[in-house]
Formats: structure tokens, sequence, C-alpha cells
């Protein structure tokens, strides 16, 4: 096996001159750590980060937990944060919580400073409630993709999901729609109230009659909730899902029963996802920064480890916007 002091005698320099260069954290002259780095290909030395763990204290990784990676809205949150942490030289240990509180309990309680240097927690599902088992962590800590109240003490970086839906909400009463119904995930109350805040604005209601519980957060339950609402309310005008894979259900319901979307229907969705690109008609939604947002979180948590102490515990929300497409059209 090739050592660092291998490497060392290959380069002309001092063993802690070849940890200064793998570490980052001490200033190498640039022709000395060419040499070093050279050395290192030449003889294909990989570093021993388990030795390096226990004589820094530092594991050089960070922690993620995320719901699941099925989604391409997660799925993109990981490779973000994978690429910002690569470029300050640590590694991403993924956990999935699959919205399982007891499993994401299992993990959280496994954790420890020799296992990751800090831990950022995207997605809420399941784990509010298991979050005082990080009370008394000495790494720190950050939470995204925050949609229900946060803990004070954890800073989060998040997306103003109820301005979300507010644009979704405005855009259709810019469109002349009034009699409108909604599908929505339980954990989706505040892009339903943004909705309801710009019909609200014009002096309308959005009751809970129209606001219909998707069973699940899939395409099989769209195609059911939205099937219910439009039995409910089928004078509706125009639909609002807080998921693309939800609108994406609707629009093969209103197939089914024979609406034209948007001539009939106009359908507007929430989270911009690879999904509603594809589906016929092009979903207009409302896109969410949330590659800018996980590297927001990776910078704090980066700044913190180097900087040895917490980041400051306040709550940065980002802004969404939204993407006009074919499925919404004025009222005629």
């Amino acid at each position: 096996m090739v050592t660092m002091q291998d490497v060392a005698e290959r380069a002309g320099v001092t063993k802690q001159t070849v940890s200064n260069v793998l570490s980052g954290r001490v200033a190498v002259r640039p022709v000395t750590e060419a040499r070093v780095r050279e050395a290192i290909a030449e003889l294909g030395y990989v570093p021993n980060l388990v030795a390096r763990s226990l004589a820094t204290g530092s594991s050089r990784t960070v922690g993620m937990f995320v719901p699941t990676v099925s989604t391409a809205f997660y799925a993109d949150l990981v490779e973000e944060a994978e690429d910002a942490l690569e470029e300050h030289g640590y590694r991403l240990l993924l956990c999935t919580t699959r919205r399982d509180g007891e499993r994401a309990r299992r993990h959280l309680a496994g954790l420890t400073s020799r296992s990751v240097d800090a831990l950022l927690i995207a997605g809420d599902q399941g784990l509010t409630d298991h979050l005082p088992l990080l009370s008394r962590t000495r790494f720190p800590v950050v939470l995204c993709a925050w949609e229900t109240p946060a803990p004070a003490r954890f800073p989060v970086v998040t997306i103003d999901y109820e301005h979300g839906g507010y644009l979704a909400g405005r855009h259709l009463r810019r469109l002349g729609h009034e009699n409108v119904t909604v599908l929505a995930s339980p954990a989706h109350d505040p892009r339903v109230s943004g909705f309801r805040r710009a019909f609200a604005e014009d002096g309308l209601e959005v009751p809970d009659s129209a606001v219909h519980l998707a069973s699940e957060p899939s395409f099989r339950g769209g195609v059911s909730a939205a099937e219910e609402a439009m039995r409910a309310r089928p004078s509706a005008t125009a639909l609002f899902a807080t998921h693309d894979v939800l609108a994406v259900g609707a629009l093969e319901a209103a197939r089914d029963r024979g609406y034209s979307v948007p001539d009939d229907l106009s359908v507007v969705a929430h989270d911009d996802t690879p999904g509603g690109l594809l589906a016929r008609p092009t979903l207009t939604s409302v896109a969410l920064p949330h590659r800018e947002m996980a590297r927001e979180a990776i910078g704090l948590l980066v700044g913190a480890i180097e900087g040895g102490q917490p980041a400051e515990p306040r709550r940065r929300l980002l802004l969404p916007r939204l993407i006009a497409r074919d499925s919404t059209s004025p009222l005629v």
C-alpha cells in the first residue's frame, strides 16, 4: 500500500507538506502543491480516510437526509448538494427516510460527530417530532425545503411555498377564473393558503369544499382526487394542484371525462418538475429555486464547520416563479 511518506519522498517534501496539500487547511506554494499532486497521481496514492478522521477529528463528510430520491425535486437537491460539497473538499453521506418517522429516528440516533461533520435535513416529512434527538449534537445542522414551522434553534433555507400558491392563484385570477378547485397533499397548507390569498384580494373565496386532499402524492392520487373534485364542482373552470404529479393525474381524469385542457379546464401546478414538460398539454407550474437552496444550505454548513461554530438560526426564504405554458388560458 502506498503511504503518505512514499508520496513525500517522491515529491521531495515532508510528510506534513503532503498532509497540508490534502487537507487544504494550510497554504502551500503552487509549485510545491503541483509536485505533490503529481506524485500522488504517479503512485496512485489513496488517503486513509479513517486514519485522517481519527487524527484530525474531522470526517470531511456531511450527512444529508431526504424523504426519497425517486422524485426529480429531491434528486436535484442531492446532486447540487454533492457538487457544492465536492468543491469544498467534502463528501456526502446520504440517508433516505422514505417518509417513515421510525426510519428517520433510527438514522438520526445513529449519527455521531465521528461519522459526519455536519447534517443537512431536506424535507420535513416524518422528521419534525424527532429533531430533539439532535439537541446534544456537536456538529452544525441546517434544514432546507422545510414547509412546516421549524424549531427556532436550527437555521432554515427554504422556499416561500405560500408565495408559490399565491402566484398560481394570481395567474388564474388574471385569466379571469373565479370558480376553481384545488388538489392538495396534506402537508401543503401554505400553498393552499397562498392560493386562497390571491382570490381574497379580489373579494373571492375558495371554500373548504373546493379543496380535495389526495390520498398520496402520486399520479394515481391525482387521478382519484381530480375525479372527486370534478364530481363535486363540475362547473369549475380551473384547477390548482399543489404537486406537478397530482396535476398530471388531473389531466388524465379530465380527458376521461371529455374535458379539453385548457379550453374547458385550466390546470396550474406547483414544483415545475420534468414530468410537467412531458405532459400534454405542457403544465403551467410554479418553479422552485431548489438548486440555489441546496447550495445556500451547504454554504451555511461549510462555513459553520470551518468557523468552528453553529450557523446562525435564521429562516431564509427563496422566492419561486410561475412559468406559464399550455395548460392554462383566459376564461372565455
